[in-house]
């Protein structure tokens, strides 16, 4: 007969104490509600921009005899100066706004989390080079390159446009990183790492980059609201032709078209993509402080 061991002889694994990544996460993001309630408004609007346009799949109808419509229970933010309803102009043009910002946003974010990291590694001759590159990106004044570029090439579609907002816009996320890099360069795991002979790229992608993640991902964030802000400006200024509703376009024909300085009953159609921009805002603000505890022990330690 085999002899059995009883269960209470089995050792037990110890416990580390350590809780797992995403209960971490969950843990600081309920500890004020004012997180949850900036998650919840991003979720919202990606949703939106994902499923806005099968929502309404059709064109804009229009109906002179409905022109400015107040909001009822069949036009719930009214009509806009051709009879058009206004939340279908906002739902179909959230998919526009947004994909284009996010474009900008990673595109700003690679090159200039790129170059601060070879500037700030490197230091030496690379990061004077590019460390003056930089400066000339910087000097450049944004709103009026993007004007000058819109009547140079037609980039009225979201991937062509982000791409022109973020080759445009890096400049100071590269200088941001690379004092990030600065900071961690002499510290003791990458001189290990430098002793032990790995390879630069592992150096840089696989010790120094998940350092300044945290960073990196807030400076995304803020770079979305920055981007949102310019692609709306260049639409309202009417430099870029309007192929296709959103929200710069909506305010463009509220205020020339539609002339709402003389016709109140506009407001609401100027006021809706305002709202829209101002709770995205709003929303990003909230949770970058989620972000910033969950990646600052000091903080975490605090609460």
């Amino acid at each position: 007969m085999t002899a059995t061991t009883p269960a209470a002889a089995v050792p037990a694994r110890p416990r580390t104490g350590r809780r797992a990544p995403w209960a971490s996460a969950l843990r600081v993001l309920v500890r004020k509600p004012g997180r949850i309630v900036g998650l919840a408004i991003l979720v919202f609007f990606a949703l939106m921009g994902v499923f806005g346009p099968y929502l309404y799949p059709g064109d804009l109808a229009v109906d002179p005899e409905a022109i400015y419509a107040p909001p009822s229970a069949q036009h719930w933010l009214g009509t806009d100066f051709a009879g058009s309803d206004v939340l279908q102009e906002l739902v179909v043009g959230a998919r526009y706004v947004l994909l284009t910002a996010a474009v900008a946003a990673l595109a700003t974010v690679v090159i200039g989390t790129t170059v601060g990291l070879v500037a700030g590694y490197h230091r030496g001759l690379a990061d004077s080079a590019l460390m003056r590159a930089t400066d000339f990106v910087l000097t450049i004044p944004g709103l009026p390159l993007l004007i000058v570029l819109s009547t140079l090439w037609s980039f009225g579609q979201p991937l062509q446009m982000g791409l022109v907002l973020g080759v445009t816009g890096w400049g100071g996320v590269a200088r941001a990183v690379r004092s990030q890099t600065l900071s961690l360069r002499e510290r003791g795991f990458l001189e290990a790492a430098r002793g032990l002979g790995l390879p630069t790229r592992h150096v840089i992608v696989r010790e120094l980059l998940p350092n300044i993640a945290p960073f990196v991902a807030m400076n995304l964030l803020l770079a979305v609201i920055q981007f949102i802000g310019a692609e709306v400006a260049l639409f309202f200024l009417g430099v870029v032709p309007f192929s296709s509703s959103n929200w710069g376009v909506m305010l463009n024909q509220a205020v020339f078209s539609g002339g709402v300085m003389n016709s109140p009953e506009a407001l609401t159609y100027l006021l809706a993509p305002l709202v829209c921009i101002l709770l995205i805002t709003l929303g990003i603000v909230l949770f970058l402080d989620a972000i910033d505890e969950l990646f600052n022990p000091r903080l975490r330690e605090r609460s």
